[in-house]
Order: structure tokens, then C-alpha cells, then sequence
């Protein structure tokens, strides 16, 4: 299905800017030497030629124009390219790039398999493929892969402050400063913590990269969002997320999403979307399953990503509210019947 070819695409990826992620200090490809107060930029020093200013060596024009050409401008280059692609595609680099969503989500599985649950605050659990059941051995790997990666983590922070050579050495012959194993075993700590405790949280609130992305998704009605087909919200009812297990009837989007989010929400509650479309995978496999459970073909999922008009009339949607029935009008009071009167007394009358 194109749904599964989404996904590998969106993997591979993935892997590859992990890869990047951590080999670019050791190849000078970005990091920044404290000892030479020294920016290294794709395999070159990077200046602002401040120091040649000081020195006699340049005039200020030139300084300025340096400062110009490789500071100012490839700054708001990279900022101005980063936010629009922001503003069209939302936190297209989260869910596809970021190395840090990537172990988000590997952690994801692993919890899932002690617990059946995506993160350590979710009410209700997430069943696994398959029909397979949480074992609580896997509660030793999820302890042992947040402390791996809060310790890559901390290790490869450093690396881009010192020479990768440096460190690694350090760690390996046990001549590492007492300032360098200080940063690394503090930093592995909090990151280790953090993939424990609060990967979400950090993704949704704490990440600067993904809040201001969000913030400039939220303000174009015309941003890729994903849509839902509300005019075949039955079909969302009748939701078979695993073709082994028919009878167990569960929403398969929210289940799929790592960030915990209702995919069939309005946009404005898919604030910490990441757009890594595995909702639309999810949606795309239950209703082919339910479709070959009821005998029928394979129908195109509810939810689709939606660009420009679609994606405005689907920003602007909101939930139908629940109409008052009004109460039926009191009936009025029968008019009770006249009872007879005696004829007037003639004498009377008279008087």
C-alpha cells in the first residue's frame, strides 16, 4: 500500500539524518571547538573575521561585510528556508528528521511491549500486534535503551564542544577530565530521564524547534493538515486495527499516533502534530481489514493529508454541537364547559 511506502520512505530517513546527526562533529561537518573558540562548518573553519579586526590585519569595511556575508545572511537563509517549510508542511522535520522523535518512537515500542503502553501517563493501554500479550522482561530493555540513549546523547552534545577525538579517547584510555566525565554523566542523566519520564512532554512543550514550528503551522488555514472524511464517519465506528483480533473495536489512528494525539480532532487540537502520517497508515489498514472482513473491497481511508482550500475548510471545521431539543410547547388548557344557567327570574327584572 502507499501507506506502508510512506513509512519506509519516512524510516529511511530517519536513519539517515541520525546517521548524519552523529558523525558530523567527528568530520568537522558542525560542531564548535571551546578550545579554539572555533565554529567548523561542512569541513572548514567557519570566522566572522572579528579576530583579524582586533589584529590590524583587516579594515571594517571588510569586517562588515564579512559579518554580512557569513553571518546575517546565511542565518536568516537557513531560519527564513526552516519556517517556511514550517508554514506549508508543519513539524515536517519532527516526524521526519529529528533524531530525537526517532528515539521517541523506538522507545514507544519498547514500553509498549512491558506495558501495552505508549508512555508511562497513558490511561489505557495500546494492544500489541499480533494478539500478543505485554511481558514484563521488556521492562529491563526499556530501562537499558533510556539509559543508552540518554548517554549517546550526553556523549555527542560533547563532541560538538570538543574534538570528537578528544573525547572518545578520553572515554577509552580513562584520561577524560574531571569536567568532561562531570558534563557527560549529568547530561546522560537528564536525557535518560527525559526518555523515561517525559519524551512527550519535551516534544509537545519544551522543544524550541518544534514549538516554532507549530506556531507558524497554526497560523496558515492552508497548511498541510490531516483531514477526515465526516461523511463516512461510520465506517470510523466499524475501526478493525488488527485483522487477527476482529472483535476487539478500537480507534486505529489514536493508537498509531506517538504523540498521543486524536488524529479526527480540528486542527486546533493537533497543535504538536508531527505530520509522520502513521495515522493515515493505521486508517489505511483497518479499513481495509474491515472491508475484507465484510466480505467487500479494499476503501479508501477516512483520514488524508490535506493541502490549500481542502486543508482551509478543514482548519475552519468545527465540532457540530450537540443541537438542544427543545422542549414541546405546554398545551394550552382546554376552555372547561359552560355549565347551563337558570333562565333570569322575570320579578327579578322588574326590581
Amino acid at each position: 500500500m502507499a501507506a506502508d511506502r510512506l513509512q519506509q520512505w519516512r524510516r529511511l530517513s530517519q536513519a539517515g539524518f541520525m546517521l548524519l546527526f552523529l558523525i558530523a562533529p567527528a568530520v568537522d561537518l558542525l560542531r564548535f571547538d571551546l578550545h579554539e573558540r572555533q565554529l567548523w562548518l561542512f569541513g572548514q573553519p567557519w570566522s566572522l573575521g572579528l579576530s583579524d579586526l582586533q589584529a590590524g590585519r583587516v579594515s571594517v569595511g571588510h569586517t562588515v561585510l564579512t559579518l554580512l556575508t557569513h553571518g546575517l545572511l546565511p542565518l536568516l537563509l537557513l531560519v527564513g528556508g526552516f519556517l517556511a517549510v514550517a508554514w506549508r508542511q508543519g513539524r515536517l522535520y519532527c516526524g521526519w528528521l529529528c533524531p530525537h522523535f526517532s528515539l521517541v518512537e523506538a522507545i514507544n515500542a519498547v514500553l509498549q511491549r512491558a506495558c501495552g503502553r505508549l508512555s508511562l501517563w497513558d490511561r489505557t493501554p495500546v494492544p500489541l500486534a499480533g494478539g500478543r500479550h505485554p511481558q514484563r522482561r521488556w521492562w529491563v530493555v526499556y530501562g537499558l535503551a533510556c539509559v543508552l540513549a540518554g548517554t549517546a546523547w550526553g556523549i555527542t552534545l560533547l563532541c560538538y564542544l570538543l574534538p570528537p577525538a578528544e573525547v572518545w579517547g578520553g572515554l577509552l584510555h580513562g584520561s577524560s577530565t574531571p569536567g568532561q566525565l562531570r558534563f557527560i554523566v549529568i547530561a546522560s542523566g537528564v536525557f535518560a530521564l527525559e526518555f523515561a519520564l517525559a519524551r512527550h512532554l519535551f516534544c509537545r512543550y519544551g522543544c524550541a524547534v518544534g514549538l516554532f514550528q507549530s506556531l507558524v503551522w497554526m497560523a496558515n488555514p492552508r497548511a498541510r493538515v490531516v483531514g477526515f472524511a465526516r461523511e463516512r464517519a461510520a465506517h470510523c465506528r466499524g475501526c478493525v486495527p488488527d485483522a487477527t483480533r476482529p472483535t476487539v473495536h478500537a480507534s486505529a489512528c489514536e493508537q498509531a499516533c506517538p504523540m498521543r494525539l486524536t488524529p479526527r480532532q480540528t486542527k486546533r487540537w493537533m497543535f504538536a502534530c508531527v505530520q509522520c502520517g502513521r495515522c493515515l497508515t493505521a486508517c489505511d489498514r483497518a479499513q481495509h481489514t474491515r472491508a475484507a472482513l465484510e466480505g467487500g473491497v479494499g476503501v479508501a481511508p477516512l483520514l488524508q493529508w490535506t493541502v490549500g482550500s481542502d486543508a482551509l475548510r478543514e482548519s475552519l471545521r468545527q465540532r457540530r454541537p450537540v443541537a438542544a431539543v427543545a422542549a414541546p410547547p405546554a398545551a394550552a388548557p382546554a376552555p372547561m364547559p359552560a355549565r347551563d344557567l337558570p333562565p333570569p327570574d322575570p320579578k327579578t327584572e322588574e326590581s
